[in-house]
């Protein structure tokens, strides 16, 4: 059931949909030509999988070849061909991206080697709530290498992900979608847009009840994005945009980790450990409700102007059972029960101006930016060890025991205020030689109420946040770079101060780059290659004197060399193809620093394997009919930065056929067709809790445009 305060948007935009479509004045023969061409090829942009410009990067629409940084953008296309449903399935795509099992309630990766827990932005605007986000409101998802301080404040070293979502352009769109699957999977979701008194408008969502491959595995879905815009002459532009989530699913924590060995425990890979009433015990429920208001005005073409200001409500019910001892002597395993309620409010504005000048020759895009941000995050849990005891290598479930709940784990309240202003300048001093410069200032104020413990612990961090990137493009077609850029994570970004934290001061990162980007095939795709250094001082860990207080051990760093092709590469060929090599180490650690009672420095960081690789290709072997092949390639990997348990390399093979036509569409996603039993990710901070991949699997697909 949709939420009532929703149901007013969904009447509106119903009756929109309902009401006939205006006859666009067109000759005869023009409308013909149009029909030809919808079945023989589908348009060129809807095909696209190497876009030409982005906004990330840069906050303005910015060609790639002039940006001094790694942007990897995963379009529409390439989300439709392989049947993505998750920002793990549009990752999938990104060199150099880890995948962690976030708690089993929660999207989260590692980029370049560090941990991007909280570096989720929708429109680019921060979203870091921790939930699973749903892809049928997403027209793209975009990944910015590197420190992205300059333009987004506060963040982690590796980059950060931004979703694009769709917009009310005005075009005419019915669209309904049908999924099955052979893992249980049951999904619909629709598109609809147009415009009807004197407005744009577009409804997209998504309704699922899914099964999956591990015991007990289900999922419970409903999104909805209604959104409007209107035009006040050709210079005005206002967009309002909803979107509603709720996610009901298993708290999956995975399977354990053996030190014995060092490797996963050797059971069958939809092996469960928890309650035997897994809907009632673990299960988190998310509840997100969103608004965005958009406003931009154009005072001429060299000045304009655009304020985005976005809303969010984000409530989480989470219940777990999960791995928190083995006795490897005795055959068993020490089950922990949880229960965490989240409950966050957030506000934040962003008023930015570009302006377009030149000085002489030199021409520059300005943008000035100011930016406010106000959350307040509730959090209390409870945590229940040795719950019950199971059998190591054949966990018979049983129910838990009641809980005494008078007593909380943790109960708080955290207020956060950021306040932030920045410049950049995208300059051009002739057509070979460009430069991107910038620096944001930011002010960071949290404070937090302790109610078990009766205090009150705050703190104020201020940070400056340079870039600076020089371009040379001696052809059209080829562009190298130089760039260098910094940022800085706050302790306790995104959780509570407590008193091991509260004195930390943030962790900082500089990162140095050296690119190249290719235009090929006539401009119809495009290779990047990028080396880097990436540098991540004041990492927090327990201070060995004292294991109640956190404190700065030591420095990371990742060198990396990371390869793209993406795009036509022939009539009727696209591909997608990534390479990452991440030498990663933990360079430096105060003497005495221990992770599960390991000496950490010189080890390898968790989750992040030293060489990875992604491809992707499709053929149009006829007008309508297609197909597609892939593969997924990951090098071993490391649960945590203890090193003592390591996950082992694997290659998934991907593929697709698909039938296309004017008014509807039928697509078969086949994944990991060779049945590879594999790990795809761990928490990241234990040995214990480790998620397998997903056994073959067939999902068929019916796309109508009614």
């Amino acid at each position: 059931m949709l939420p009532a305060r929703l149901l007013p948007c969904l009447a509106v935009l119903t009756a929109m949909a309902q009401e006939p479509a205006k006859p666009e004045p067109a000759a005869p023969t023009l409308a013909e030509v149009k029909v030809k061409a919808a079945k023989t090829k589908p348009k060129t942009e809807d095909r696209e999988y190497q876009p030409v410009t982005a906004r990330t990067a840069t906050k303005i629409e910015a060609p790639l070849k002039d940006i001094p940084q790694t942007v990897d953008q995963v379009p529409a296309a390439l989300l439709k061909d392989q049947g993505a449903r998750s920002i793990q399935d549009a990752l999938k795509n990104v060199p150099g991206v880890g995948f962690s099992s976030g708690d089993g309630q929660r999207d989260q990766v590692t980029i370049r080697g560090f941990t991007a827990i909280g570096d989720q932005f929708v429109d680019g605007i921060r979203d870091d709530g921790l939930y699973f986000r749903d892809l049928s409101n997403v027209e793209r998802v975009e990944v910015l290498k590197g420190p992205a301080s300059v333009l987004y404040g506060r963040g982690s070293s590796g980059g950060m992900i931004n979703r694009s979502t769709k917009q009310p352009d005005g075009q005419l769109l019915r669209e309904l979608e049908l999924t099955l699957g052979t893992l249980g999977q049951r999904r619909a979701s629709f598109d609809l847009g147009g415009a009807a008194g004197g407005a744009n408008y577009r409804l997209t969502g998504a309704l699922e009840d899914s099964g999956g491959f591990r015991d007990q595995s289900f999922l419970e879905r409903q999104a909805l994005a209604p959104s409007f815009g209107w035009r006040f002459g050709k210079d005005t532009k206002l967009t309002v945009q909803f979107d509603y989530l709720r996610d009901k699913r298993l708290t999956d924590f995975g399977i354990p980790g053996l030190l014995s060995t060092g490797r996963p425990v050797e059971v069958p890979r939809e092996t469960y450990y928890g309650s035997a009433d897994a809907r009632k015990d673990d299960t988190s429920r998310s509840e997100v409700y969103g608004t965005t208001v958009t406003f931009e005005h154009r005072f001429s073409p060299a000045l304009s102007l655009r304020n985005a200001t976005r809303a969010y409500d984000f409530d989480l019910d989470r219940h777990n059972t999960l791995v928190g001892a083995v006795n490897e002597a005795a055959g068993t395993v020490s089950l922990t029960h949880g229960d965490l309620r989240r409950q966050e409010r957030g506000l934040f504005d962003q008023l930015e101006l570009v302006q377009r000048i030149s000085t002489g020759s030199i021409h520059h895009q300005l943008l000035y930016g100011l930016e406010l941000g106000l959350q307040r995050k509730g959090a209390r849990n409870f945590s229940f060890a040795n719950a019950v005891t199971v059998a190591l290598y054949d966990p018979v479930l049983k129910p838990l025991p009641a809980f005494n709940y008078a007593v909380p784990a943790g109960d708080t309240l955290t207020h956060q205020k950021s306040l932030s202003g920045y410049v950049q300048d995208l300059v051009e001093f002739t057509p070979q030689w460009k430069a991107l410069v910038g620096v944001r200032w930011d002010r960071f104020d949290q404070s937090t109420q302790d109610f078990k413990a009766l205090r009150t612990l705050a703190r104020v961090d201020t940070a400056w946040s340079p870039r600076a990137g020089l371009v040379f493009q001696p052809t059209e077609v080829q562009s190298y770079y130089l760039s260098y850029s910094r940022s800085f994570q706050p302790s306790a970004e995104l959780l509570p101060l407590a008193v091991n934290n509260a004195a930390v001061d943030p962790e900082r990162t500089r990162n140095w780059e050296l690119g190249a980007k290719y235009d090929l095939f006539a401009g119809k795709a495009a290779a990047t290659a990028a080396l880097f250094n990436l540098e991540r001082t004041g990492i927090k860990s327990t201070d060995p004197a004292n294991p109640a207080l956190l404190i700065p051990v030591g420095t990371q760093r990742t060198n990396g060399l990371e390869l793209s092709l993406g795009g036509e590469i022939a009539e009727g060929w696209r591909v997608r193809a990534g390479y990452a090599h991440l030498d990663g180490r933990i360079t430096g650690s105060t003497p005495g620093t221990k992770v599960s009672g390991v000496p950490i420095e010189g080890h390898r960081p968790s989750l992040t394997p030293v060489d990875s690789g992604n491809l992707w290709v499709t053929w149009d072997i006829t007008p309508g009919w297609g197909a597609g092949l892939g593969l997924n390639a990951s090098g071993d990997r490391f649960a945590s930065s203890s090193n003592r348990v390591r996950l082992g390399s694997y290659t998934t093979v991907d593929g697709a056929v698909y039938y296309r036509s004017q008014r509807w569409d039928l697509a078969l996603n086949l994944k990991n067709l060779a049945n590879r039993k594999y790990i795809v990710s761990g928490h990241g901070a234990s040995d214990l809790l480790l998620v397998p991949g997903a056994p073959f699997s067939a999902d068929l697909s019916l796309r109508l445009r009614l």
